[in-house]
């Protein structure tokens, strides 16, 4: 009975230790409220000694398997050129066309995503103090071939994380003495409109033909 107990805790606490986002104490509580639904393991006069239990669980847990991402990159789908995207929330209508007039909001940062770290350092981003949604056209070089590339099958509406490595990025040599050369992007994108396709001279049309993504 003892051994069935303790595996039956060690697997609830292996369990909780993979739940993320909530504060070790909260996810004591969680745990706890798992146990509960054992009635022949846990009664109510046993809250506070359980929570102790699984407290200590995690973080013998977490000293033993070492600290877990906040993402994982085999959650993220491969695209073109070494991008790596993650689709957060879905859009609506049509993609771009090359050329077409969009606006977006965006996060950028270092070392990872925003939240995920101490170590994570945000560069920049499209909120803030007489700030507001970044215009630009997509496809024709008027942002880092990442973008480029990343928004011309997204739709108004979708939101997405990006990798982006420095060779679709700022290269070698970085940028705006920020970011370093060679340095990896991450970006959380939201796509907000597409502005009406306007029509194309031949000048531009026979740029596009010459300058393929």
């Amino acid at each position: 009975m003892v051994r069935t107990l303790s595996l039956f805790l060690l697997s609830i606490v292996t369990t909780c230790v993979l739940h993320q986002g909530s504060t070790a104490f909260s996810t004591a509580r969680i745990c706890r409220n798992e146990l509960k639904t054992s009635s022949q393991f846990v009664s109510s006069r046993r809250d506070v000694v359980t929570d102790l239990i699984v407290f200590g669980g995690i973080f013998s847990a977490n000293a033993f398997l070492g600290p877990l991402p906040a993402f994982a990159e085999a959650d993220f789908l491969e695209g073109s050129r070494g991008l790596k995207y993650q689709v957060l929330s879905t859009g609506a209508g049509p993609s771009p066309e090359r050329g077409q007039k969009l606006k977006a909001n965006y996060v950028l940062t270092l070392n990872g995503f925003k939240g995920e770290s101490s170590g994570v350092k945000e560069i920049d981003s499209s909120s803030g103090f007489l700030r507001g949604p970044f215009s630009f056209r997509a496809g024709v070089g008027e942002v880092i071939k990442g973008w480029d590339l990343a928004v011309m099958d997204m739709k108004a509406g979708e939101k997405r994380r990006l990798i982006i490595p420095s060779e679709i990025g700022y290269g070698e040599k970085g940028a705006g003495g920020k970011i370093p050369g060679g340095a990896t992007l991450y970006f959380e994108i939201e796509l907000l409109e597409l502005e009406k396709m306007e029509q194309l001279s031949d000048a531009a049309l026979k740029w596009l033909n010459e300058h393929p993504l």
